[in-house]
């Protein structure tokens, strides 16, 4: 059953189309992941699904009572004016669970005044509704999900308006967590979070009990977390089953598939031209080579307009409605000149190309440093053991926000001196840096400028070179301060690809680049022939490249020989291993319980024979002491019946008691 149905559906800026003919649904268990280039339109579409702008055309049908929740920009920034404190802002969520236990709290004092049934059975259902909408562990489920998403305790207490922007926007994801929506959509969510939060969410989504839409560049984010992926790309919208790794398998496919399926709806084009040559100026086949001449204008006609799928998919009837063809006028010569130039509309968009060369071969040891102290005077940020790097190696230095890992590169840059300790770099070395705050750009300059700032460049070179960073046109005058994230990062890299680097020092590559640039980054990196120093959060592009894994936890740098996947491994077969010991350990002392409580049982039991053989000699010594008394009265009255039923009596007794003792013998 769909939670949310898309229908052809369109959003346009005056005449400007920025998507068309959208068709999807969003079913009540679905995870799905929207990708595509920046600029495409995925946070309108976003906008358009949850009811914040209204489409050009189509529609959006929405299921009777769902709740949506939407993490966006605009909503972090009208959250970012709250007085509330984090913790406060999230009890909110709970409110009607407050209400009722100030409910509970009221009854109980009338209670302790009254205890009446009435009383008694209010509070029994408004207690069992209360533990029923999850009453007495909100308040752990707040914890949950504020430590999840790298909030201290501390940090509870600050008012939301005195947090960073980066923290607000984890408040208010922390918030539509609690929330609980039945479609949650989330706009770069791993956003401003650390690996270990952003594992964390990964687990809190995969379990998530709605659907979810989100908008994300972690590639390992979406690879754990998604079970289909919407694709919006320059030739449209495409829909795959799977998560990301699944889709790029999936995408290529279809890529050769429709590369084959053009190439040979082009050679037939070419075949119908060839014939049309041989037999137009024969009387004899004139008329069946114009009229194969007509059809084939038309069929490169629609090519042309509306790409290989209008041709392949539609009758003609549906084609006239769409592409007006009627307009053609053209000979042979006409036909062959378009059939030549027709190019394939879906094969990959305008991506980054470029690769990272090294200008000399650096020696085998690139890096050497003894145990070292890292950090500022008076400000320790963490200490290391020795490290070696040595060539074709690459290192992911992982860690928290705020951790030192910047502070690490720099130190190694010489930008900053280590508290302690000695660094040495190997023989024949060039090192490249790229930061991630990318302030040794120019911000006055334009994009040439900067770039032969760097590097004296004719000015065609200078612009087809900028070209395979996807600056073209006129975006190569604009100045550095107004590009976006993106385009700066594309810059840094270009400029960095001039330098011949063989050791680069990388601060986050990836960020703010959309998921086609980081692919390609991925590849250049893999094919880089020096070493890398990589600082990201980007895990996906980590566990393609690193052969270490340099990891900052509690104040120390730990240096895991591997991949980060072989890491992670070697993490859960640790922790298996201690819950496999701890099993143990529960089980010995399980059973050394159960034996001290077997004993323990057997001495009440042994304790409780011996009270009960106590009781029955003490009833039976007092039997025999009220049958002596009898006997005496019976002798003197000279009752002779009586003294011979109590004689017999008598005896009765003193058999029971001598067993009596016997059995308090055996137990005592």
């Amino acid at each position: 059953m769909s939670m949310l149905t898309i229908s052809n559906l369109g959003f346009a800026f005056g005449d400007y189309d920025v998507f068309l003919g959208i068709s999807a649904s969003i079913p009540n268990d679905g995870k799905i992941g929207l990708v595509g280039p920046n600029g495409i339109g995925k946070t309108t579409l976003l906008r358009v699904l949850a009811g914040l702008a209204q489409p050009t055309t189509g529609s959006v049908t929405l299921a009777r009572g769902t709740r949506i929740g939407y993490l966006r920009q605009e909503a972090v920034d009208a959250f970012a004016g709250l007085h509330n404190t984090v913790h406060a802002e999230m009890l909110k969520v709970f409110a009607g669970l407050q209400e009722q236990e100030a409910l509970l709290r009221d009854l109980e004092h009338r209670m302790a005044e009254a205890h009446t049934d009435e009383l008694l059975a209010e509070y029994s259902a408004a207690q069992e509704a209360f533990e029923r909408a999850g009453g007495y562990d909100y308040e752990l489920r707040i914890g949950q999900v504020l430590y999840g998403l790298g909030f201290t305790r501390s940090e509870w207490d600050l008012q939301i308006s005195m947090l960073s922007g980066g923290q607000k926007t984890r408040a208010l994801l922390a918030r539509l967590l609690l929330e609980k929506p039945d479609l949650l959509i989330l706009d770069e969510p791993t956003n401003h979070l650390d690996v270990q939060a952003v594992e964390w969410l990964e687990g809190m989504l995969r379990t998530w009990e709605g659907a979810l839409l989100i908008v994300s560049h972690d590639r390992y984010f979406l690879d754990n977390v998604v079970n289909r992926i919407w694709e919006m790309g320059p030739a449209g919208f495409e829909t795959y089953n799977g998560n990301y790794s699944h889709y790029l398998r999936q995408r290529q496919e279809r890529w050769e598939r429709r590369e084959i399926e053009f190439n040979a709806v082009k050679e037939r084009f070419l075949g119908e031209l060839d014939y049309i040559k041989r037999n137009i100026a024969r009387d004899a086949t004139k008329n069946q080579a114009v009229g194969r001449l007509r059809r084939l204008i038309r069929e490169v006609r629609v090519v042309e307009a509306g790409g290989l799928d209008l041709l392949l998919s539609k009758n003609w009837g549906q084609v006239m409605e769409e592409v007006d063809i009627s307009a053609a006028k053209w000979g042979v010569a006409d036909v062959e000149q378009a059939i030549k130039g027709l190019r394939n509309p879906v094969i990959r968009p305008p991506q980054l190309n470029f690769k990272l060369k090294t200008a000399l071969r650096s020696g085998n040891l690139v890096l050497r440093t003894s145990a070292m102290s890292i950090g500022y005077p008076g400000k320790l940020l963490f200490r290391t053991d020795p490290i070696t790097l040595e060539r074709g190696e690459c290192a992911a230095l992982i860690g928290p926000n705020g951790s030192g890992k910047t502070t690490f590169l720099r130190t190694l840059l010489g930008e900053i001196p280590p508290l302690d300790g000695q660094i040495k770099f190997g023989a024949s070395l060039k090192i490249g840096y790229f930061s991630q705050a990318h302030e040794r750009l120019n911000p006055n300059n334009t994009v040439l400028d900067e770039l032969l700032s760097h590097k004296q460049m004719l000015l065609g070179p200078a612009r087809n070179y900028l070209a395979q960073y996807l600056f073209r046109g006129e975006d190569v005058f604009k100045p550095v301060r107004l590009l976006s994230g993106g385009e700066r990062g594309r810059l840094a890299l270009a400029i960095l690809a001039l330098e011949g680097a063989n050791l680069l020092l990388l601060d986050e590559p990836s960020n703010h680049l959309d998921i086609p640039a980081q692919e390609v980054l991925q590849q250049v990196l893999e094919q880089f022939e020096g070493t890398i120093l990589l600082v990201s959060h980007d895990r996906y592009l980590i566990d393609h490249l690193a052969t270490q894994v340099w990891e900052l936890r509690q104040q120390h740098l730990e240096i895991f020989e591997g991949s980060y996947a072989e890491m992670l491994l070697a993490r859960q077969q640790a922790v298996e291993a201690e819950k496999q010991a701890a099993a143990v350990v529960r089980s010995e002392v399980r059973e050394d319980f159960v034996a001290g409580k077997q004993a323990r049982a057997d001495e009440r039991r042994r304790a409780k024979a011996v009270a009960d053989a106590e009781s029955r000699v003490h009833a039976l010594e007092s039997r025999l002491h009220q049958l002596e008394e009898e006997l005496h009265a019976a002798t003197a009255a000279q009752d002779i019946a009586a003294i011979q039923r109590l004689g017999l009596a008598y005896t009765d007794a003193q058999a029971e008691l001598d067993a009596a003792i016997d059995a308090w013998a055996a137990v005592a």
